[in-house]
């Protein structure tokens, strides 16, 4: 039995609607022509706090009973979840606790405290990770809210599918960065319910491969080292995720890390999106492997766009590296 079905997706959006932005899908022609395939940014980095996790969030949150409500959320992220666990709690007036791994972006553990809350900071492993959220959740009596094995999480991600179709029906490919899974299986639920001859394609650090080699072997694999510049992507895919990915998925693209670093300055150079680093991973795979792309109708997800930029504040001037 899947975990979610497009009429889970189909309320999301229902329900998110007051809460989120429909971001748009940015066309750019220059790198299209350079890549040989009509390339188009669904940017998520434009979405609010930056991130394609305000849809997940929002959706768990605004569904959750009166009663449960009162005793708050808790949640384990790298930062995106986080902060936008935070911002959903914060528009329903209800308590939130947030675990974060110590080594966390500064932009994304400030984005946290701008809504009042303090992340209790852990080791940076997917364990540390899951035993902090939990002995939080028992001393409050909290929610738990997973950042992506959580049905309505993956739900509420799966809503940017629907807009990506609606504005562009010509869509043949779908290129979807992947780390916990929440989103590549909202994304997969969506797409192959209403155009399952279009491709999903995920695309993943060869830094933090434990979704490829979870594929291969049929089991949940835990990643093998946390150093990948793309620190959205760093957690292991999950186990409610995994088997919409086996069933679902059309391929997997690899992708170095000095590759994310060009895909990152191009989206900003090419298309003037600022993409972080996780954001970038699906140029990344396209530019990786353009032969696989060439002809095609690709639709990106830029899953974020909080780049630290040297910790300047409005009114200053980013830092130069």
């Amino acid at each position: 039995m899947e975990p979610i079905t497009l009429a889970d997706v189909r309320t999301a959006a229902t329900r998110i609607a007051p809460h989120v932005w429909r971001t748009p899908l940015v066309a750019c022609e220059p790198l299209s022509a350079a890549l040989r395939c009509d390339l188009r940014f669904k940017a998520e980095s434009l979405q609010h706090g930056g991130a394609f996790k305000a849809r997940g969030a929002c959706n768990a949150v605004f569904a959750l009973s009166d009663d449960e409500a009162l005793r708050g959320v808790v949640t384990h992220s790298s930062g995106n979840h986080a902060a936008a666990l935070a911002r959903a709690a914060t528009r329903r007036g209800i308590p939130v606790y947030v675990v974060m791994p110590h080594n966390a972006s500064p932009i994304k553990l400030a984005a946290v405290r701008a809504y009042g809350v303090e992340p209790i900071l852990c080791e940076p492993t997917s364990e540390a990770r899951e035993r902090a959220a939990l002995e939080a959740q028992e001393r409050y009596g909290a929610r738990l809210v997973h950042p992506y094995d959580d049905p309505l999480v993956m739900a509420g991600q799966g809503t940017l599918a629907l807009e990506v179709i609606d504005d562009w029906p010509e869509i043949d490919t779908v290129v979807v960065p992947v780390s916990g899974g929440g989103l590549l299986a909202g994304v997969l639920t969506a797409i192959k319910a209403i155009r399952p001859e279009v491709q999903v394609i995920a695309a993943e650090p060869a830094w933090a491969d434990d979704t490829a080699r979870s594929l291969a072997s049929g089991k949940n694999e835990v990643p093998t080292r946390y150093d990948t510049l793309a620190d959205g992507l760093r957690a292991a895919v999950g186990k409610l995720t995994l088997p919409v990915l086996t069933r679902w998925l059309d391929d997997l693209i690899l992708v170095e890390e000095e590759t994310i670093r060009a895909a990152t300055r191009t989206i900003s150079a090419e298309a003037r999106l600022v993409a972080e680093y996780s954001g970038a991973v699906p140029l990344a795979a396209v530019m990786t492997t353009p032969e696989r792309f060439a002809g095609r109708r690709v639709g990106l997800v830029v899953s974020g766009g909080n780049l630290d930029m040297g910790g300047c504040r409005l009114g200053e001037s980013p830092r130069s590296a």
